[in-house]
């Protein structure tokens, strides 16, 4: 991934309506997003020009800004149109597109309803979230010293960005020890994510995946799901204890930056990455690369 600076780039970024310079694509320090996480975002693909999934991405994007108590004062059919348009400026027939709303600097205290709700949709090359060499081997993950909150204590149904801030401080203790990433437990004590990726097992042939009921129901997750059952694969979602990692023979992530990543350790759990993430990485760069991928998106 490059290690150029985010703010000084070149290229254009869709910001509130018009396709701006990169670098002029700014906002005042003293936005309520970034004092007090008001904000929402997706993260969404580009594979040979067509954006994957794109409406449903923009569609959670606003339901998440619904759950945060604000509206995105574009529709999703001008989200949709707006990240198309954005994708074109870019030159780039595959590329990560990343959507974000927040509210602005009108007002500085917890209560801001009277914000303007801003947009801005920027689009980059972004290769896999995981060097080749370590997704083929699969990734190792530790075990992370936060939990995913309980629906009651945060709006985890929203990809709103504050949910992120344990996943940041959870990766960090990761690759501090050595690790690519680390998986999280939910508020119960059961298996629920990595920090920005869903989790699936392999027993015995069938597909288990923790309930998306306090993490996000991904996209990318739903996706494989579908993918797993026209292969005739029984999909079972559950609560998942972490003592039943060792009946696991494969265990793999999904996400839309992931994609689909097998996974190799996670804690004192050796797993080796076999046919059934094989074929579901393969059908899905398959689904995401094919004549299917311009009407969904």
């Amino acid at each position: 991934m490059s290690l150029l600076p985010f703010d000084d780039r070149d290229g254009f970024i869709w910001f509130d309506g018009a396709l701006v310079p990169w670098r002029d694509a700014r906002i005042h320090v003293l936005t309520h997003g970034l004092h007090y996480a008001s904000s929402v975002f997706e993260g969404e693909r580009v594979y040979n020009g067509n954006v994957f999934k794109l409406t449903e991405h923009s569609e959670r994007l606003a339901a998440s800004a619904r759950i945060l108590g604000f509206e995105i004062p574009w529709s999703v059919a001008e989200i949709d149109a707006a990240t198309r348009r954005t994708v074109e400026a870019s030159g780039l027939a595959d590329a990560y597109v990343r959507p974000v709303a927040w509210r602005g600097s009108e007002v500085m205290g917890v209560s801001a309803q009277d914000s303007r709700i801003h947009l801005a949709i920027a689009v980059w090359p972004w290769p896999s979230y995981f060097s080749p060499e370590a997704k083929m081997a699969g990734i190792r993950l530790c075990w992370a010293p936060w939990r995913r909150p309980s629906p009651d204590s945060a709006p985890t149904a929203s990809k709103a960005a504050g949910l992120y801030m344990i996943g940041t401080l959870s990766k960090h203790d990761a690759e501090a020890k050595g690790y690519q990433d680390a998986l999280m437990l939910d508020h119960r004590g059961y298996l629920a994510e990595a920090t920005g990726a869903n989790l699936f097992l392999v027993i015995d042939g069938a597909l288990h995946t923790p309930i998306a009921d306090c993490f996000l129901d991904g996209i990318t997750r739903r996706t494989v799901i579908d993918l797993a059952k026209a292969r005739g694969l029984t999909v079972v979602e559950r609560h998942i204890p972490p003592e039943d990692l060792a009946k696991a023979q494969e265990v793999f992530l999904t996400g839309t930056a992931a994609e689909v990543t097998p996974v190799g350790e996670i804690g004192e759990h050796r797993f080796t990455p076999g046919p059934v993430c094989a074929a579901l990485i393969a059908d899905y760069d398959a689904l995401v690369r094919g004549a299917g991928v311009k009407a969904a998106a």
